[in-house]
């Protein structure tokens, strides 16, 4: 099966500004690629990188400068898997159970609404990655009358878009992006009773 791992490489992790600087986002979206299709290629699955522009990684890249919802749909040729390539917490067993349940249609929902994951079986869906893209995908799979599964994943859920999702990468990953994040003086602490996170300069 295809495992299409999409990558903005031009300008990566633009809500991450702010709490990095442009070449740090950089470095740091590539660690969590790496991360991700070392978890994929784990399962015994080959990824191929789906990328905005050329890429040097060891996994196999196919250039599409389309926007997302684009690019992924014109390689959607079931049966095709997507792994979101900022899922930094993935590991082997988490990305195994997308591909456990015997439905046309397999969605790992994200937290803040979007869709993380997702193996496709049925010829007649097409992503939408707009808006509350889990709720539109579930309804696109009624449409087209497609068998639909949900993958209750924590690991799969939390995608690393903005700097208060640094907490979950520090207290829960174990990967190049995490040692990244903890390299460049990133760390969890306690505040008020919550997590936050701090950076030691």
């Amino acid at each position: 099966m295809c495992v299409l791992v999409p990558f903005a490489a031009d300008d990566p992790k633009t809500r991450l500004d702010g709490a990095l600087g442009p070449t740090e986002r950089a470095e740091f979206a590539r660690a969590m690629l790496r991360d991700v299709c070392e978890t994929v290629a784990a399962t015994g699955r080959e990824p191929i990188v789906l990328s905005t522009a050329p890429l040097e990684v060891s996994f196999p890249v196919v250039v599409d400068d389309r926007p997302l919802t684009a690019a992924v749909n014109a390689r959607l040729e079931p049966p095709t898997a997507v792994v979101m390539a900022d899922l930094a917490l993935a590991t082997p067993a988490a990305v195994e159970r997308l591909f456990t349940p015997d439905a046309d249609v397999v969605l790992a929902p994200g937290l803040g609404g979007g869709t993380n994951a997702a193996v496709i079986r049925h010829d007649c869906f097409t992503f939408d990655y707009h808006g509350v893209s889990i709720r539109d995908h579930r309804h696109r799979a009624r449409e087209v009358g497609a068998d639909l599964a949900t993958v209750d994943s924590f690991r799969l859920a939390v995608d690393v878009d903005e700097p208060r999702d640094f907490v979950e990468l520090l207290l829960h990953g174990d990967g190049r992006a995490h040692e990244w994040l903890r390299e460049a003086g990133f760390e969890a602490a306690a505040t008020d009773g919550r997590v936050d996170v701090r950076r030691d300069d």
